[in-house]
């Protein structure tokens, strides 16, 4: 398996089986997600996020992996969370120079 599927595949875990659990417990737990701004744990791990976010959006700006912008990547990251977004983000750009180079 090239790098480029196992980077899908990676992307695709990272959607599915996070996002799932925080749509599970969103709707089946009594509060919902207002516990998390009680949570001190969660908030450190939304906050950690948050930060790796920026720092990594800013090293793909400075120094761009491909064509797709660093924008697309902030987007990705706040639709499907970091295990989505960086292997999604680094297989779009893998993906569109690829097809440059034929």
């Amino acid at each position: 398996m090239n790098q480029r599927w196992l980077l899908f595949v990676v992307a695709l875990l990272g959607l599915v089986v996070p996002n799932n659990m925080f749509l599970y417990a969103s709707l089946h737990q009594t509060n919902g997600c207002g516990g998390v701004t009680h949570n001190l744990l969660a908030s450190s791990f939304m906050l950690d996020a948050f930060l790796a976010m920026g720092v990594l959006a800013y090293l793909f700006a400075v120094r761009p992996l491909g064509p797709i912008r660093w924008y697309w990547f902030i987007l990705l990251s706040l639709l499907g969370g970091m295990a989505f977004s960086l292997p999604f983000y680094w297989w779009l750009n893998l993906r569109r120079q690829a097809a440059a180079e034929r």
